[in-house]
C-alpha cells in the first residue's frame, strides 16, 4: 500500500505522539509499504528528506506564520479547521505521493478534510487525545475536574481560560464544525484507548472506529550505549516518575504521597518543567529535565518500580508500555487509558486519581511487599508483547484493507463499532 501518514509534528520535535508516528512509519515501511510523511516546517529542518525508508515533507501552514497564537515556538500547533496554506500544500503532496490511506493524527487532519472527496485516498484518524470535542483536547473542566461532556455554555469559558477569548472562540467553533464533517468523512477513527472513544462520542455514534492502543518498538528492552546523564542516577533503589512535571500529571499529588512514605527510597522526576511545576522539591526528590530518550529506558530498568498519578484522563500513556518492557510494575490512576494499560494487582497497582493517602498506601505496598512486586514485574514483562509493534501494526495495517475494500463489500460487512479486542491489554 502507499501509506501517506500526517502528523503536525515529527521529530526533532519529539514527544509520545511524535514517537508514535515514526515508529509507525518505520514499521509500515519494514513491512513493504510505500509510507510517507506530510508534517508541518519547523525551523533548521529540511524541506524533505529520509528519514529510513520513510519520505519526510515539512510544510508551511498560515497560521504557523502568526507567531503570537502559539505559547511555544517550538511547537506551533496545526488549528482544528482548515488552514488555507497547509491544504494547499496538502494538495501539491497527495498529488506527489498518490497515497491509497491517508493516515492523520492530531488536527493536522482539518486540512485534508477539504481534499478527500478528490483525493481517491481513503482516511484514518487516530485520536491519540479528546481534540475530537474538546479544545484543550484534555477534557478537563476549568482544569480541575473531569468533564462531563462539550455543550457551548461549557467550552466556551473553559477555553476562554485555557486561550483567551478571540483564540478560543476560534479554535472552539472551527473544531465543532471540523469534527461534524470529520465523522462523516473519515472512513475508519482509531482511538487509543476506550475512555478516548467514549469521551469523544464515538460509541454513541454512527462514525465507525476501532480501539488499538499506541505500541512500543518490539526491541524496545534492547538497550544502547549508556549516556552520561545515567552518573545522576541515585545508586541505590529509587522510584522512577517519567513525563511533564506538571499539575495535570499528578505532580503535586506524587510529593504529598512521597512525603508520607515510611523508610522511602528517592524518588527520581525526569521531565519538562512547565508553568505549575512546584519551584522546590524534597531533599530525597532528584529532579532531572528531559533526557534521552535511550537513558530514559536504561533508568527504567534500574529503577524499583514507576508511578504515573495523572489526575487528568491520560489517553493511552507510552510511558507505561516502556515501563512494562523493562520489567517494571507501574502505580497509576485508574483514569482515562490507564486501566487498559495496568491491571490491577497483576501488572501494577490502580488508585483514584488525586487521593494522595491511597496512592503512598499503594506506594508503600510495592516497598514492604518484594512477593508482590515480583509477581507484577514478571507479569508485566509477559503481557508488554501486546503492545509492541508486532501486534499493534498487525491490527493498523487491518484497518486500511478493510477501508479500502469495495464500498458494496464494506457495506455488506459493517465496520465494527470499537474492537472486541482489549485495547492495550
Amino acid at each position: 500500500m502507499r501509506i501517506l501518514l500526517l502528523s503536525q509534528f515529527y521529530p526533532p520535535v519529539i514527544g509520545g505522539e511524535e514517537r508514535h508516528v515514526r515508529n509507525l512509519g518505520a514499521a509500515l515501511a519494514q513491512r513493504g509499504h510505500h509510507v510517507s510523511v506530510g508534517t508541518l516546517m519547523h525551523p533548521g529542518s529540511p524541506e524533505t528528506e529520509l528519514d529510513g525508508a520513510v519520505r519526510v515533507h515539512r510544510l508551511r501552514g498560515t497560521l504557523q506564520r502568526l507567531s503570537g497564537l502559539h505559547s511555544d515556538p517550538e511547537r506551533r500547533h496545526a488549528p482544528p479547521f482548515p488552514d488555507p496554506e497547509l491544504v494547499l500544500a496538502l494538495k501539491r503532496l497527495v498529488a506527489r505521493e498518490e497515497p491509497d490511506i491517508v493516515h492523520a493524527h492530531n488536527w493536522i487532519y482539518a486540512s485534508f478534510l477539504p481534499l478527500k472527496g478528490l483525493s481517491g485516498a481513503r482516511l484514518v484518524v487516530t485520536l491519540h487525545d479528546y481534540g475530537l470535542v474538546c479544545a484543550k483536547k484534555n477534557f478537563m473542566h476549568l482544569g480541575t475536574h473531569l468533564c462531563s461532556g462539550p455543550a457551548p455554555a461549557k467550552c466556551l469559558p473553559c477555553a476562554t481560560r485555557h486561550y483567551g477569548a478571540v483564540k478560543a472562540a476560534a479554535t472552539t467553533l472551527g473544531n465543532w464544525a471540523s469534527s461534524f464533517a470529520a465523522r462523516r468523512a473519515v472512513d475508519r477513527f482509531i482511538a487509543v484507548s476506550h475512555a478516548v472513544a467514549r469521551h469523544t462520542g464515538l460509541t454513541e455514534g454512527s462514525a465507525p472506529y476501532e480501539v488499538i492502543p499506541n505500541f512500543v518498538p518490539d526491541d524496545v528492552g534492547v538497550l544502547g550505549p549508556e549516556n552520561p546523564c545515567l552518573r545522576e542516577l541515585p545508586r541505590d533503589e529509587f522510584i522512577l516518575f517519567v513525563g511533564d512535571m506538571m499539575r495535570l500529571k499528578g505532580i503535586d499529588v506524587l510529593l504529598q504521597a512521597y512525603a508520607g512514605l515510611e523508610r522511602a527510597p528517592q524518588l527520581v522526576l525526569i521531565g519538562r518543567r512547565v508553568a505549575d511545576t512546584p519551584t522546590e522539591f524534597p531533599p530525597n526528590v532528584r529532579v532531572f529535565s528531559t533526557w534521552p530518550h535511550s537513558a530514559i529506558m536504561h533508568a527504567w530498568r534500574r529503577s524499583l518500580y514507576g508511578v504515573l498519578p495523572s489526575v487528568g484522563p491520560e489517553a493511552c500513556a507510552t510511558v507505561i508500555m516502556e515501563a512494562m518492557a523493562s520489567g517494571k510494575a507501574v502505580v497509576a490512576t485508574g483514569v482515562g487509558g490507564m486501566p487498559d494499560l495496568v491491571d490491577h494487582g497483576e501488572t501494577g497497582l490502580l488508585v483514584p486519581p488525586g487521593d494522595a493517602h491511597a496512592l503512598s498506601h499503594a506506594m508503600q505496598t510495592l516497598l514492604e511487599n518484594r512477593a508482590l512486586l515480583a509477581r507484577l514485574e514478571a507479569t508485566s514483562l509477559a503481557r508488554v508483547g501486546r503492545l509492541k509493534a508486532g501486534a499493534v501494526v498487525t491490527r493498523i495495517e487491518q484497518v486500511y484493507r478493510d477501508v479500502l475494500r469495495p464500498a458494496a463489500s464494506r457495506a455488506a460487512v459493517p465496520a465494527q463499532q470499537g474492537s472486541g479486542e482489549p485495547s492495550c491489554r
